[in-house]
Formats: structure tokens, sequence, C-alpha cells
């Protein structure tokens, strides 16, 4: 019996007749409020409002907090605290007492009196080549994670071949792609929240939770689970009660000696995976006799009582190859499961094979505890030896486990795992190549849709790669790595092929820069070739029409098929603004669309030709306003992006320059990073609450969700489509042209032919095709790859990577580094002025690919791109296909449901009846408008009190949009005034503009004040209400998040995550929950009562003011960014013209003003006793500019001389 912790967005409601509780996950991402009435009653749910409770009966309003739980004991009619129901079971059982008796930690153990085995020069150079290393392994992924402590950052994308297509007998893991969360279940910010997280691991045998005893905690524990060859040697040396280790050799005999001795590697006991004897001919791979022989050996440990099996590769020679490692790991765990002896027995591995954080990653999934990668810690003693790296050595190997493990964690969190313990075993992957029968055996579950090598495959590799280290004939082998270029390109028969190379990227800007279609025919011609497949979509051919197809005159226009293509979202910031406004302005000219990226757009841009059509909505919300959202002819929200799905997006500090901060709502200098969740999206209905929210914001925009393919990606789409999304884009794991970690970049997410067509199949059968526009990109290259596209479901397409190349990139992949030499991707003025593109460049690229299908859409007889899209039966598998492998890879997956398509092809496409989301209903347009459409030339207005309740979401939106229209931002405050009672629903006052001011009586739910972009908004509590407003819930889970200007105050408590992203509006509350003012970029906040947990976690700009009356905020204070002052240290104080003390006194009197607070009026009146409790709160780096920002212009500067000065000055 086991039970692994997972946490998830979870609200959970129990009850056994007498007890009634709820519990929310210890992270709270779920809403969850309650009131109790005076007589006695409990009312929970998700929202506010969904009963008339009358206010003068209510006793208290509250929340259910991150881990809490409320216990209502009906019997006796008490409420039973979270503190005293988790006292009770924390009493049952001496547990304390268990775990000191019994709990082993790995620090605490003695080390034995032995050497940790290292091998010499000539024997390590043997292992890397034996072992499938290569130059990049371990100079441009052990050495920055030994010098740095975290994984390497690259950027572009990935163009070699997927790893059963390659010729370069590619590791067992490349096999292997990371799954992730998107929408249904968000990733965790590993980064921000990180006191969620937790890298403990328990070695030994798991014990029964059903039976409570001392026995179960005799386990070993383990802080980090990649192990030093110290830690390892002290596991190794257990024998005691309920802790014993052995360990277990994986290699295996791969030919007989050759001659001589074999290479003294260093090894305890010999290898004891023995092949079968002479004698017998083995009718199987000498994997599976392997295998075989170690599942046997675990059989005799387990029963001499072993409870910990160390699996070691170490010893490999001439004539001993190793069981590739996660193959014996993961055989190795699903024996133990098959066997029932999975909880009785941990696996620990050993391994010269693990180098980098996805392999790792896989280890730790497919059931080892813990990992040892021997070698490549002796690689950082080489380099430190050789003076490469200058270092302390055992300095260098903690940075480089803390590297490892902490992309582990950010792996795990992509999925909301917050715990390497639950990550360990959950074979989050799926298979990409790999045959039925190997992953039914060994890799029990894995999600594996093409099929592709067997056990016959991948002990061909392992051959490959053991003669490289021993050469079969007994010759001098190169003991030098190769450089096989993975990532960046590298020239030599041992390098792996890349689509994107001198002669395809040379071919392609002559042809875009000259407007010569043949030279584009002979680019696409490269990178369609046979010769060298990549993609999925290179094993397939048309199924031309047998009559020779229809006249090319009868095929679709190019003018009117550009219209169907986008430009990627690449933001305003990552690359430069030649290169952004040459996109766009080559799309208007076309009519098709470009796409803003997630760093908002100029004002000075909206509405004109340099206007982006696509206003992407990312989870930082950078410039995300009114005005933004109403330039748009579609909106969209980033759920995911092909470098890097279930992570957030990271502007280093160097490429932040003033114009970027200022577009941003940020602070020059200081870096930006997105979290990997959206805020207000933790579930399906959070998602179709922002796309109503978006549709309320630009009646007129197509709303698009942007998805990136994996498995299950077609039951997601299927969701989205009913939240009312009505396009939907499926993105490629190889497409991303922006900065990700390299084992993102490589080993997440799936190819958009998977993706696209599980969508298009899934939403058919639903009967929810019709409604959505289907999308796709990633390394669309040619004319036949976009015509693929749309055959396997597709009507419109983004491009990314070939209008950069068209407009001067020549795939550096320094993005991330600010010295793009071309101008493309760099903010610096000297290398922006090299800067090669012009629109027409990527118009002609774009006309090009339109005039390439319709050739192949005429010899299909086919006229139109619509006509043409879900057609799968005019695909077929090619004859011939260009790699030795090919024969293994099963595409019926992808061409699933030819048959069906042909008779169900007009069925979805006559009825494209959209989501009809029934605004006329709402009371923006009942009441609202009616009022300021009559009020709008007088210049004023006030509506007089409108009673509204939960079901009324997204009040105001509406009307800030027509007032946006009309105005601008040339309105003064409170020019329009509603005023509301009641308990409003979710996003009450999204976006509304300068101007316009909501006033509220009641309470309000999640999202209060999203996006607030200069309006005001007043809540407070109602009169008949007779708690303390500083004690009581008013609005809940991420209010004004995303807020870029604007004024808010609240009568009340805010509920988790307060102002997170925060970017300009000024907001007072009178209490928070946990994570309040993440990553805020700029505006101030007051905060007149308690805080959560976790305050001010990834805050990089803007002021906080927090009353510390007990003196103890320091214990709830994320101190990683920022720093904490009294209130009159001068040495803080950002203004020339007035006091930290004079505006905090200001701002708490508009408060009272405002809502008539009886804390703020305490306050206020007894100044001189408060005032010494406030504290401020301003992170380092905003404190450091602003600073050299205000001495600039002391010595004469004007503001922004002095902010680009400043901005060079602390980057330099």
């Amino acid at each position: 019996t086991m039970m692994e912790s997972w946490d998830g967005p979870a609200a959970i409601l129990f009850s056994d007749g007498d007890l009634l509780g709820a519990t929310l996950d210890r992270n709270g991402l779920r809403p969850s409020r309650y009131y109790i009435t005076k007589d006695g009653m409990l009312i929970l749910s998700s929202e506010v409002g969904v009963l008339d409770i009358p206010e003068e009966n209510i006793k208290i309003k509250s929340r259910l907090q991150p881990g809490r739980i409320l216990l209502v004991d009906t019997v006796q009619k008490k409420i039973i605290s979270d503190e005293e129901c988790k006292a009770q079971y924390a009493n049952t059982y001496p547990y304390g007492e268990w775990l000191d008796m019994n709990l082993v930690h790995l620090a605490d153990l003695k080390i034995p009196n032995k050497k940790i085995p290292v091998h010499t020069l000539e024997e390590r150079n043997i292992l890397y080549r034996a072992f499938g290393w290569n130059y990049e392994d371990v100079n441009e992924m052990v050495l920055p994670m030994a010098r740095n402590g975290v994984e390497p950052t690259a950027s572009m994308g990935v163009d070699t071949p997927l790893a059963v297509m390659s010729e370069k007998h590619q590791s067992l893991f490349s096999y292997f792609k990371q799954l992730f969360a998107q929408v249904t279940n968000p990733p965790i910010d590993s980064l921000r929240e990180k006191i969620v997280t937790d890298t403990t691991v328990y070695v030994g045998k798991d014990g029964n939770i059903l039976e409570p005893n001392a026995k179960n905690c005799r386990v070993l524990e383990i802080n980090n689970p990649i192990l030093t060859g110290t830690d390892l040697i002290k596991i190794a040396a257990l024998n005691s009660n309920g802790l014993k280790a052995k360990t277990l050799s994986i290699l295996f005999k791969i030919a007989d000696s050759l001659g001589g001795e074999s290479l003294p590697l260093a090894q305890a006991g010999k290898p004891s995976c023995a092949t079968p004897s002479s004698g017998e001919t083995p009718q199987r791979p000498l994997l599976s006799a392997a295998l075989e022989n170690l599942f046997k050996q675990i059989d005799q440990a387990y029963a001499e009582g072993y409870n910990i099996i160390i699996l070691s590769d170490r010893g490999v020679d001439k004539t001993h190859a190793a069981i590739p490692a996660i193959l014996a790991v993961s055989a190795v765990e699903q024996y133990l499961i098959k066997t029932k002896k999975r909880t009785a027995v941990s696996i620990i591995l050993e391994s010269a094979e693990v180098r980098d954080v996805h392999q790792a990653a896989m280890c730790l999934g497919y059931g080892a505890r813990a990992i040892n990668p021997y070698l490549a810690h002796e690689a950082i003693a080489e380099l430190i030896d050789q003076k490469i790296l200058d270092k302390d050595y055992h300095t260098a190997i903690d940075d480089y486990n803390k590297a490892v493990v902490n992309g582990i964690v950010k792996i795990a969190a992509k999925m909301g795992i917050s715990t390497i313990q639950s990550y360990q075993s959950a074979q989050i992957f799926e298979a990409v190549g790999i045959a039925a029968d190997v992953i039914e055996k060994y890799f029990t579950n894995t999600v594996s849709r093409v099929g592709g090598i067997g056990l016959k495959e991948i002990e061909e590799d392992v051959r490959y790669h053991h003669a490289q280290g021993f050469d079969p004939a007994g010759l001098t082998v190169n003991q030098h790595l190769d450089s096989v270029g993975n990532h960046k390109l590298r020239r030599g028969p041992t390098a792996e092929s890349h689509l994107y190379n001198p002669e395809t990227i040379v071919a392609l800007q002559q042809a875009t820069r000259n407007a010569d279609y043949n030279r584009f025919k002979e680019y696409t011609a490269l990178v369609d070739s046979n010769d060298h497949p990549h993609t999925l979509r290179a094993m397939l051919e048309f199924n031309f029409a047998s009559d020779g197809g229809i006249p090319l005159e009868e095929v679709e226009s190019v003018d009117e098929i550009v219209k169907r293509f986008k430009t990627g979202a690449m933001s305003y910031g990552s690359i430069s603004e030649e290169a952004h406004k040459c996109m766009a302005l080559a799309m208007n000219h076309l009519h098709g669309k470009s796409n803003s990226g997630e760093g908002g757009e100029k004002p000075e841009r909206l509405g004109t030709e340099y206007n982006s059509a696509i206003k992407q909505v990312a989870s930082g919300r950078f410039g995300v306003t009114e005005e933004y959202l109403l330039s748009a002819r579609e909106i969209q929200i980033k759920m995911a992006q092909g470098a890097k799905p279930g992570e957030g997006g990271h502007l280093p500090g160097k490429k932040v320059y003033p114009w970027i901060a200022k577009t941003r709502y940020a602070t020059p200098g200081v870096a930006l990073i997105s979290p990997p969740p959206h805020h207000d999206i933790y579930s399906i209905e959070d998602l179709a609450q922002l796309i109503y929210d978006l549709k309320n914001a630009n009646r007129q925009a197509r709303i698009s969700v942007k998805l990136v393919s994996e498995a299950g990606v077609g039951t997601i789409a299927a969701g989205v489509a009913k939240a009312g999304a009505q396009v939907i884009l499926i993105s490629g794991h190889d497409g991303g042209t922006g900065a990700a970690p390299i084992s993102s970049i490589h080993h997440a997410g799936l190819p958009w032919e998977l993706g696209l067509a599980e969508t298009h199949q899934t939403l058919i059968q639903n009967g929810l095709r019709g409604r959505v526009v289907l999308e796709t990109d990633g390394k669309l290259m040619s004319g036949r790859d976009v015509v693929i596209a749309a055959l396997l479901g597709a009507e419109e397409f983004g491009f990314a990577t070939a209008p950069l190349i068209s407009m001067g990139c020549s795939m550096m992949r320094v993005c991330q580094l600010d010295t793009c030499p071309f101008g493309v991707a760099t903010q610096n003025e000297k290398l922006r002025a090299k800067f090669p593109g012009k629109p027409e460049y990527v118009e002609n690229f774009m006309k090009f690919i339109a005039q390439e299908m319709r050739e192949i859409m005429a010899k299909l007889g086919v006229r139109s791109v619509e006509e043409l899209c879900g057609r799968t039966d005019l695909l077929k598998l090619k004859d011939k296909q260009g790699f030795k492998r090919a024969g293994l890879v099963d595409m019926s997956r992808v061409l699933a449901n030819s048959e069906a398509n042909k008779k169900e092809a007009c069925g979805w496409k006559k009825d494209r009846s959209l989501f009809n989301f029934e605004l006329e209903k709402r009371i923006d347009l009942t009441k609202l408008l009616p009022d300021f459409e009559k009020n709008a030339n007088s210049g004023s207005g006030e509506k007089d009190y409108i009673n509204i309740q939960s079901t009324d979401r997204t009040v105001g939106t509406i009307l800030g949009s027509e007032i946006q229209k009309k105005f601008g931002n040339s309105l003064d405050d409170d020019t329009y005034r509603v005023n509301f009672r009641g308990g409003a629903g979710q996003s009450f006052g999204a976006f509304i503009p300068k101007g316009l001011t909501l006033r509220l009586e009641g309470d309000a739910n999640d999202a209060f004040g999203k996006g607030l972009s200069g309006g005001k908004l007043v809540i407070k509590k109602p009169d008949a209400f007779e708690g303390d407003a500083d004690k009581n819930i008013i609005v809940g889970n991420v209010a004004l998040f995303g807020a870029t200007s604007g004024t808010a105050f609240i009568n009340g408590v805010a509920g988790e995550r307060f102002c997170v992203r925060n970017s300009g509006a000024t907001v007072v509350a009178e209490g928070c929950g946990d994570h309040g003012l993440e990553y805020m970029t700029g505006g101030t906040a007051v905060i007149l009562g308690g805080t959560g947990k976790n305050l001010c976690a990834g805050m990089s700009g803007g002021v906080a003011y927090v009353l510390d009356e007990k003196h103890d905020l320091y214990k709830r204070l994320n101190h990683e960014l920022v720093k904490m002052y009294a209130l009159d240290d001068e040495t803080t104080t950002l203004s020339a013209s007035t006091t930290d003390e004079d505006k905090l006194h200001s701002l708490i009197e508009q408060h009272f003003a405002e809502t008539g607070s009886a804390r703020a009026k305490s306050i206020l009146e007894n100044w001189n006793h408060y005032r010494k409790a406030f504290k401020k709160i301003i992170p380092n780096d905003y404190l450091k500019i602003m600073k050299e920002i205000a001495a600039q212009e002391k010595s004469g500067s004007e503001h922004e001389d002095a902010v680009l000065a400043a901005f060079r000055k602390c980057t330099a």
C-alpha cells in the first residue's frame, strides 16, 4: 500500500453526517468563501453573493485559507478550528518520538573509511565516449551549472531531428518528452512560491499507511536527491536494522574480450548482470537477458533483507557495457510493482550517463529515489584541474547539484507538482519513437503514440557508443569529445543535422530580399529534402489526384491565402522595435495578423499601420491595458509556449531598456519574469472567465487560446472551446523564439502534428469543431508544411523563425544575451542600427509560402484552404523513407479517421456558429451603457445604486471600453460614477479606464479590479454589517491582478495574491492573504492590517507600506528581492518633493474619505503612535536605479536622459 502527496488546485468538502469539513490545497489555488450568521448557520461556496443574507445577520465573513481545514461538529454545534483539528490527529500517536528514535538523516551518517573511486584522465575520456557524451555536454551544460548554479538557457527552438529519426544514435533519454499542465491544472511557481516546494526524499521501506507505528519511520531522509560521491558511499555502507543497502551492477557482456587485459576502471566487484552461458545461443537481444538477470538479483537481494538497491554502471570496459540508465531504472521499478515489492525496496542510481536536468528528472520520474552522477562530478574536477573553471571543487559540485535539483523542481512544477516525493515514479513523460512492447514491459503506462525502436535498436545504440570508447578492432580510438551541435549548428561527420543551416538561411534570405520565387523553391527543396528528415511530417507525402488535379488558376489566390497567416508571438523587448514594427507593417499590408507577444505595445503604434492585430495576454500581463486590448482584432491568451511550456517568460535586466520598461510598466534594468501560471486561471472555469473578461473589454475581437501539443491536448481544447474561445492555437515543441532552459527547449512538448491531429479529431467527436478556428505553428518552413498542417485540421498558420530570418536573423542563438549582430533580438541602439529587414521581405516569404501551397493544392485537386482543411485522406506515408528506422514508426494516430473525415468534412464546416456570450443580457448593456450614452455629451454622470449578485460578472468593463473609445485617457477622475450594492461576481471593474469610478457597498469575488487601467474602484462594507472591516474578507483572490494605473480603496481584507503583478495602480486595503504583492513591478500598495506569508515574492518595482503592529512582518516577508525599512528612513525616500510619511498619510486620508473606514480613522487620529508601526518595503534593484535616476536629474540631466544614464550604469 502506498500514498504519495500530490498538490494541485483543490477545495474539498466532506461529511459523515455529523461532521462537515472543508479544506483547501496548501497553495490556495481555489476560491472558497464562507459566512457565519448570528443564528448559527455556516454558508460556504466558491463565491460570495450566491444567497441573499441580511447583512445585519452576518457575524463573520471569511475564507478557507491555504492548507487549512474548516470543520463543523453539527452534534456539538460548534466549529473546530484548524489548529484544534490538526492537534487532535498530531497527538493521536507519539510521532515526534517515533521520528527521533527511527528517522535516519543522511548528513548524520558516518563517512566510511574508504576513498571515492576516481578515474584517470585517460579512463575518463574513454568513459565519456562510451556513455555518449559530447563536447557540448561538458562545456555547455556541466560547466555552466557548476559555475553559476543554474541550468543554462538558450533560444530559437529546436531544428534537429527527433531522436528516432536521427542517425547519430541519440541517448534513450532523448526519446521522451516532458508533459506539463495547461488550463485544467496550473503549473506551480517554483521560483516565487518556493515555500510550497520540497526536495526531500525518503529511502528505505515505505511502510503501511493504514497501520501507524514506529517502524514506518525507519527510513533515510535525503534533502537533495542528487548525491555526492561521499553521500553514496555512506548509503552503500548502510547495514543496520531496517536499512540495508546493496549495490547491483547494470553492466552486461557486450562481446568476448578481444585479447589483452580490460581497462582497470575503478569498481567494487564484478559486473553481475551476466548474459547466458557461452553454450547458449541467445534468441533475443542481450539487453533482455541482462534485464531478466537483474530482476533475479533484485529478488535475491529482497530475500536477503536489503531494502535499498543501488544500481551502478561502474566498471565499463572492452567487453562490458551498461544497460541505459533510464531503461534499468524503469525496468526495475515496473518489476517491483508487478511483484508487489515496490514499497519495500528503494532504488538509487549511480550513473556515468546522467549529466543534465532532463536525464536526472527522468530517472526520478521512473523510480529512482536519488542519483549519483559520478562522471559529471569527475568532469567538474577535471575542468577545475584544467583551470577552465576557477572554483573550489566542493562548491562547484554543490552548485551543479543545486542546478540539477532546482531544474527538476521546475520540471515537476510544470505539472503542478510541488514536491520531489510526488514527482518520483509519476512517469509524466510521453515517448516518441519507442516500440509498444518495450513501453508495455519496461515503461508501463507511459503514453506512446507513434511506436519506434525496440530492445534490438536500443542495444545497437549502446554498441555504437561503446565502440567509440573501445574500438572493436582493437585500434586506438579518438579520445577527444565530438561537437555534435545538438543546439547550435556544428559541421562535421559527427554533427547533428539542422533544418536552419547556412545553405537554407542564405537561400531564404536571397529569395525574400530579391523577390525570387525560384530561389525560394531551392530553399524549400532543401528543407523538405528526404535525405535528412527531421519531423514526423517528413514521413508523409501527398495523395495527388490521379487525373493530374486542376488548373492553378482555379485555386484560391495568394492574396486570400495569406489572410490566414500570422507571425508568432514575439514580444517587444525580446526583439527590437525595428523588427517588431517591420512584421506588423508587413502583415497589415497582407491583411494577415502580427502578434504583439507578451510585452505590450507602444501606445503611439496602436491603431496605426504598425499596430499588431493580435494582442497577447500572458501570465505577466505586461502592458495589458484597456487601450491595448481595444486595438486588437484578435486577443490571444497564452497558456503555454512551445519553447518552454509550463514556464513563465524571462527578460533579463540588461534587455529592459527604458523604452521597454515604459511599455511594460516596469523598471529599467530590472529583470522581468512572468509567472508560470496565470494567477487568475487555475481551472477551465477560470479560463472561461478570462475569455469573458476580454470579450467584454473588446467585443469586436476574436478570443484565442494558445496551447502546446501534448498527450490529451484534444480534451483540453474541447474544454477551451466550451469556455468560449473562438480560436485555438496548437503550438509544436520545436518552435519558440524565446530564451528558455535547454532542457525545456529540447525535451518539453510534442510535435504539432500529434497535437493538431488529436485536437481536430476530438473536437469533431464532441461536435465542437465548427465552433472554433484551429491554428498551428512551430517551425512551419515551406508550403508543404502548411498544406500538411491544413490536411491535419488547421485553418490558420503561424510563422516566427522564418520571418526573423527573412528580416536578417542568421540563427546565432544568442537572443538572450542582447548581442544579436543583426539588430533583430536586441535593444542595443548600435546593434539595432544594423537591422537589415524590410516589410517586403516578410511579405515575400508569406506570398511564396502561399504560392507553393497553391501549386500543391492544384495537384491535389483542391480549390481552397477551407476545402483542404481536415482531409487526411489526401496524405499517405512515403514509400521510401529517408532514415533507417522509419519502418518502426507508426503514424496511424496522425492519419486517423481519414474515411470519417471525408464524410464529415462538410458537416462541421457548414455549422460555424460561434460561442454566444449573451452580452446583451448583462448589466453593462441593459443599464450602464444607455445611461452613459445619455450623459456622454454632458461630460459627466452618476448612476444611482444598482443591486448586483455573483452572476453579474465583469461589471463595468463594457462601459469602460466605450469610455476608452470615446475619450481615450483624457478624462479626469470621477467623471463618470456608478454605485452598486450586493455581492459582485468575478472580475468586478476589470480593465476600467481613467475617468470611470465604480463604488460597491458589499462584497466582491476573485479578480476584483483585474487589469485596472486608470479607473477608480471603491468597495466598502455595508453599514448593516457589524463586523470589523480589518478582520473580515471583502474581496477574493488576485484582486488588482495586472493593474497598470488607477486607484482602489478596499474597506476590508483581500484574499490570496493581492495585487499580483500590479505595475502602476495605487491600492489601499486593510489586510491580505498569502503571496500578497507578488511580482509587483510598479505602483503603491498600502496594507492597514495583517498579511499572509510570502509577502512581496518576486516584487521588483513599486513601494509598499504595511502596518506592522506586532513587529513580526519580517517572518512573513520574502526577502529575496526586497528589503524592509522604517517609514522615516530617509536613505530610501524616492521623492524629492514629499516624504514617505506625508505620502502614506495622504493615502490613508483618501481611503477614509472614500470608504469611511474605521481602521483608517483610528490610524489618522493616533498618527504619532501608528506611524512608528508602519514598514516601507522596496525592491533592492528598484531602489538602486531610482536613486541613480534622482542623482542624474540632480546633476542637471533631463528625465529621459537621466533614466537612460542610470540604466547604463546599473547594468554595466
